[in-house]
């Protein structure tokens, strides 16, 4: 067994886990500029809808980034094929502000309504197993 230094398991893991963290928070940063509000702000206020909307998210990114992890062999594949999966979440929470012409999701969500915090909690987390099954 003559393993280099990069093919071993506690490494990979490392390296998985840092190039995810990295990219969880590029794609925190870019959700930051689609929402209308400041996410990180209205956590801080105790906005529960903010931080329900804003954990459905990151669950979401990192559920994506498991499905590329395990389908994906290169880091360069894994990488490109979970931001691949990122815009399309991004594509479906702008889908979820359309399709509710009634009212404003962001607006509904910066005022606390929980209720549409939690779907949109809802819609990232189960969007995110249909494109990790897809990505692979």
């Amino acid at each position: 067994m003559n393993q280099t230094f990069w093919e071993n398991p506690l490494v990979e893991t490392a390296g998985y886990f840092s190039v995810v963290i990295l990219c969880l928070i590029v794609s925190m940063v870019l959700f930051e500029i689609v929402t209308k509000y400041k996410n990180w702000e209205e956590i801080k206020k105790g906005n529960t809808a903010v931080a329900l909307a804003t954990g459905g998210k990151i669950i979401g990114v990192c559920n994506i980034f498991r499905y590329s992890i395990t389908q994906h062999t290169s880091l360069i594949e894994m990488i490109g094929w979970g931001l691949y999966g990122f815009v399309l979440l991004i594509f479906a929470y702008i889908l979820y502000e359309f399709l509710t012409p009634r009212f404003k999701v962001d607006e509904e969500i910066e005022k606390g309504n929980n209720s549409v915090g939690f779907i949109s909690f809802t819609i990232s987390v189960g969007l995110s197993f249909v494109i990790g099954a897809s990505i692979s």
